[in-house]
């Protein structure tokens, strides 16, 4: 009679399937998992969240922040969902075309009663980090017609933003200067729109082409953040 080898040998491998007193005892179980000494656990891929290409929400919405942009500077510390980097393509496409030419890289475009809060706050990031600003409290002196050096102002920037905040839905309901600003950026396809305080639904409800529009938020970047991205953009 066979005698198990466990005392002396210890069973190697499936419990005893390699002992000749125990292997009939367990011929049958090990039958099923003769496979075992092949087995290699499935792949994992990530998330489709984690790639740094593709669409994402609305808006930026419902993406993470994965993506890098061929035209970030080196030393970028900012990261971007890929909403925002097909967003942004064509405007920076727009911008590499006129690079050669000696124009401001921003237009600033934002509602009269943001001047000395949100819209100089942004402007002054931005000049901070080497970005030329167009900006309606420094760039039109007193007695200039205003219509005329707004008109000046957009033929000589590359690209405009519109910082859309609760101050900027009235003036624009009303139709303001902000709005005549707004009509040229968006027919030159050189707009990029910086919710600030306010939602895309707000904006949806007096402004559907603007709001048609994906941009950045500072409800999802600070305002420093969005200046980064900025100054990223129009960098050449």
């Amino acid at each position: 009679m066979a005698r198990c080898t466990a005392p002396v040998k210890g069973h190697i491998r499936g419990g005893g399937a390699d002992c000749p007193a125990c292997s009939g005892r367990y011929g049958r179980s090990w039958g099923s998992y003769s496979s075992y000494g092949s087995y290699s656990p499935p792949s994992y891929s990530p998330p489709s969240y984690f790639s740094s290409s593709g669409s994402g929400g609305r808006n930026g919405g419902g993406s993470r922040k994965t993506s890098r942009p061929r035209w970030a500077r080196p030393g970028s510390v900012v990261w971007y969902t890929p909403v925002e980097v097909q967003e942004l393509e064509p405007v920076r496409q727009n911008i590499e075309k006129r690079a050669t030419l000696d124009l401001r890289d921003i237009f600033l475009c934002h509602a009269w009663d943001d001047r000395q809060g949100s819209a100089k706050d942004l402007h002054d990031r931005l000049e901070a980090r080497g970005v030329k600003v167009w900006f309606s409290e420094k760039d039109i002196a007193l007695g200039l017609p205003f219509l005329r050096e707004i008109d000046r102002g957009l033929a000589k920037s590359r690209v405009g933003i519109v910082l859309v905040t609760p101050h900027f839905l009235k003036r624009i309901q009303g139709e303001s200067i902000a709005d005549k600003e707004l009509s040229v950026l968006l027919q030159e396809g050189q707009l990029v729109p910086i919710m600030h305080g306010t939602t895309f639904d707000a904006l949806r409800e007096v402004s559907p082409m603007l709001a048609s529009r994906n941009g950045l938020n500072t409800a999802e970047d600070s305002m420093d953040e969005v200046a980064a991205k900025l100054a990223d953009l129009v960098a050449v």
